[in-house]
Parts: structure tokens; sequence; C-alpha cells
């Protein structure tokens, strides 16, 4: 049996030590299009804040980590897949054929569409190029726009505030971590931000960039222009499908049905992380899969689900049939010292009940959304302690019983709850 995965992340490299433990005879090939050994994207945050050096982002460390598994990992470009044929197309105009196919290709940052985006200057921050780059121009002093105050930006803005650089954040939605925080919380975040010295700008938009000098220049749509050194583009990921047509480039192909393989947001798959085509599965931040709240097929682009979908694939690939129970929408962030956590339906169910606390003085914030007598959502801010217990009152979809009414009074009180209602210890 030959398994080939296209995508050297963390789900291509658990598939393939997977792989390897279940199915000893068979050939594994990882193929990926960076010259680096297999690494995460969220330990270059670590790297740009001189936690750690490029080796420490590596996925596996020793030399012959993947000799020994006997897993050949090799730096190609995949430009199109022909299911019929099983075979993937290369970049260097050859092909290699496979019994069973993951597709772990990620995702790749998007570009807003302004005038000047491709400015010296301006540099994404998701490959260890770009982190090169970053590096090289966030020097102590150094005046840095950061776009986009999402889950990515907020990792990257912690990693330039501890290289000491006059830091300017803009984000065109209301409020910082749009996807991941209600007002309250994305409020909470931008007054922390502010308070340590990081200018926080909310409901702006850039509408162009422009050079002169060795400087930049970013034009706004509330008329007031930001000068910067740099310029760190953190606003958005969108899956890598669009080799699946055969174009070799990172654009999606929403909706197709590329080389037989159907795709949504991004590879649509089921409870096996299959594709549409036979002997095709796909894993990570390129799959839509099956969601553990809704049940309905969605992109989770967070490492765990990664982890998880890359384990699950590898399962069936080798004919052990594993059902995924669904990823859990979750996050877990630190900004500049302030965790904040979202899990699962935290803007609420349709019908639900929500209980919250605020605490502005300390920076905590605690919502609970509740369907039933269960909690299916949470939000928390400042409040570590509470995110395992969150986690796992969520996905195990806990009956809280009595504690329902105790908690819609104190949503605070749910570390009590928790340790009553799954280990029977009254508090």
């Amino acid at each position: 049996m030959k398994h080939v995965i296209i995508g050297a992340g963390p789900a291509g490299v658990v598939a393939a030590e997977t792989l390897r433990r279940i199915d000893p005879s068979s050939r594994i090939v990882i193929l990926g299009d960076e010259p680096e050994p297999p690494y995460s994207r969220m330990a270059i945050p670590y790297l740009l804040a001189d936690n750690v050096g490029e080796s420490g982002t590596y996925l596996r460390h020793g030399d012959a980590h993947f000799e020994t598994l006997d897993v050949e990992v090799r730096q190609a470009r995949a430009t199109g897949v022909d299911t019929a044929k099983k075979s993937v197309a290369l970049g260097d105009g050859g092909a290699i054929d496979y019994d069973r196919l993951l597709i772990a290709t990620g995702a790749c940052p998007i570009k807003p569409p302004i005038e000047g985006i491709d400015s010296e200057g301006v540099e994404n921050c998701w490959t260890l190029a770009d982190a090169r780059r970053v590096l090289a121009g966030a020097q102590p002093g150094s005046r840095v726009v950061l776009m986009g105050a999402g889950f990515i930006g907020c990792i990257v803005l912690e990693a330039l505030a501890a290289r000491g650089v006059e830091l300017v954040v803009v984000e065109m939605a209301d409020r910082m971590l749009p996807r991941m925080m209600d007002e309250t919380g994305g409020a909470m975040i931008a007054r922390w931000c502010a308070s340590r010295g990081v200018t926080v700008r909310t409901a702006t938009r850039v509408t162009g960039i422009a050079r002169a000098g060795g400087k930049l220049t970013l034009a706004t749509d509330s008329g007031d222009p930001i000068e910067a050194d740099l310029v760190v583009c953190a606003t958005g990921v969108s899956p890598n499908t669009g080799f699946l047509a055969g174009t070799g480039s990172a654009a999606g192909t929403s909706g197709a049905a590329s080389a037989g393989i159907e795709c949504g947001d991004g590879i649509l798959v089921d409870h096996r992380l299959c594709t549409s085509a036979e002997d095709v599965y796909a894993a990570g931040d390129v799959a839509q899969g099956p969601d553990f709240s809704t049940g309905r097929q969605e992109v989770h682009a967070i490492q765990p689900t990664a982890v998880e979908h890359g384990r699950i694939a590898a399962l069936n690939m080798a004919g052990a049939e594993t059902p995924f129970r669904g990823s859990l929408s979750m996050n877990v962030l630190n900004t500049l010292g302030l965790v904040s956590s979202s899990f699962g339906l935290w803007m609420g169910a349709e019908g639900g009940e929500r209980s919250t606390a605020v605490d502005e003085t300390r920076s905590r914030y605690l919502r609970l959304e509740f369907e039933d007598d269960r909690i299916v959502g949470a939000l928390a801010l400042g409040l570590t302690q509470h995110v395992g217990v969150l986690r796992g009152l969520i996905q195990t979809r806990v009956r809280l019983g009595a504690w329902m009414e105790k908690l819609r009074t104190d949503p605070t009180l749910v570390m009590n709850a928790y340790l009553e209602c799954t280990q029977g210890e009254a508090r």
C-alpha cells in the first residue's frame, strides 16, 4: 500500500506517524513545498519573540526522525490530482501515484484588495520565510502596523510587542477578535492592549499603501494616514484548494468539484475524513468536516483539530474504521498577558439562554450559553482556571440539573458545577 500525503504540517506529520504505526509494511510519502523540515506555523510567533530559534518551530526533532520511521519527506509542490489515474501532478513536471491520498495542504494568507499591498515592507507572517523578513524589519523602536486583529493577528501582536516596536493595530471590524469574542470581550482586550502601549484602531479600513523614501504610508477610510517602517498583514486565511483545479495556485475553488473532489469553503469530508473521491482523504485547515456542536460541515483552522484529523484520517486510510465525532470550535489566546478563550456555540444557540459576569476593573468576563440544561458555548476572559472545565462540560454534554439555576444567577460557579456534575463532589 502506498500512502501519499500532500502537506507537511501537523495533520500530515501525525497522519504519517499513525500510518507507520498501524501499517508497518506500507510506503509513506509526505510532499511539502517549503525547504525547511516540517514545522508548525503556530510556533512562528515564538520565533518572532526570540523565545526559540528556527529549529524550535520544527514539529519533530532529531536528524533522523522520519528516516527512522521510513517516511519519505519530499520537497515538491502538488499542482493537480487525477483521481481516475490515482496520480498527483508535481510542479517540476513529474507525478507520483498513490493507493490512498491524504490532502493536508492547510491554508494560505488572504491579501486584501488594496492598492500597494504588494509593496516592499508589507509582509505576511505565515511561513518561516515570512518570519525572517518580519524579524529584519521589526527592530526595537521601529514603527509597525499590524493589519488584522483576529486570532492569528493577536498571536502576532504578542510577538511584535515583545520586540519593542511602536505598534499600531488596525482592524476593520468593530472590535478585536470578532470571530472569537463578543463586543464586551473585544472591547476589554482593546483596552488592555492600549494600557500596554499598543495603539488599537477598530472599525478602520486600510484603503491604500504607498512607499516612498523607504517608508510606508497607509491611507484609511477615516482619512487619518498611518506612517510605518513595516506592515504585517494578518487579514485571514483561506483553505489551499486551488491546486485541485490544476492551477498550482493557492487560491480556493469554493463550491467546485475540482479533480472530482467536492469543495465548499474547504474540501468536504465525511465522518471518516473521506472526500467525495474514492481513496482520497483530507485533514486539517483545508478540510471542511463535521462540527461537534452543530453536525454541519465546517472549517476549524486550529492545530488541535488538524492533529485529530490527521490521526483519524490515517486510521481510516489503513482500513481501521474509526469515526470522527466532530471538532469543537475553540480558541485559547494570550494577548499581552490577558488570556481569552471561546468554545462551541459562544454566540448562542437558537432558543437558548445566557448568563454573564463582568468585572471591568480586573479585566474578567465570563459568558455561558445554554441549551436545555447543558452548556453549549462559552467565552472567558482573564479566567484561566476555567478553560479545561468549560471545554469538558461542552464536549461531554453534561446535564446540569439543579446547577442550571445556580449558573443562571452566577456563572462563575461553573467550576463547582463541573466538580459535582462530573465527579460527585458537592461544593
